[in-house]
């Protein structure tokens, strides 16, 4: 295992002795490794966890997917992107049907990221107009 130092502002190193104090996580290291790992999962879904107790220390968190659509946006940062670029796929080939029927089948038509959805499959409509 590598060894790296990283300084961090006295706040959270407070905070994170506070959740080890809690019992929240054994140690400093471990909440290090966790984070470090957790964020990795968030921004790379390729990424393999290593870190020994990851699902047991993530399930005794209780971070849910909502919990992830909260803090990195809309979706999680995933969900929502991958429906923009569905439906660009498909307007782009001018095949509105189907962007029509994904958007109908994952979003409700009051939904904001579904009103944005048809607005850009609109876009698409009409530049071959």
């Amino acid at each position: 295992m590598a060894k790296d130092t990283v300084r961090y502002p006295d706040e959270v190193v407070e905070a994170i002795d506070e959740l080890v104090d809690d019992g929240m996580f054994e140690s400093k290291s471990e909440f290090y490794r966790f984070s470090a790992e957790y964020v990795l999962t968030l921004i790379n879904s390729d990424h393999e966890v290593e870190t020994f107790n990851f699902d047991e220390i993530k399930s005794e968190l209780d971070i849910s997917e909502q919990d992830h659509a909260a803090v990195l946006g809309t979706d999680g940062g995933t969900f929502f992107l991958d429906a923009v670029i569905n439906v660009r796929k498909h307007g782009l080939r001018g095949d509105y049907e189907a962007a029509e029927r994904f958007i109908d089948t994952h979003y409700d038509s009051t939904d904001q990221e579904c009103i944005i959805l048809e607005e850009l499959l609109g876009t698409y409509r009409n530049q071959s107009a």
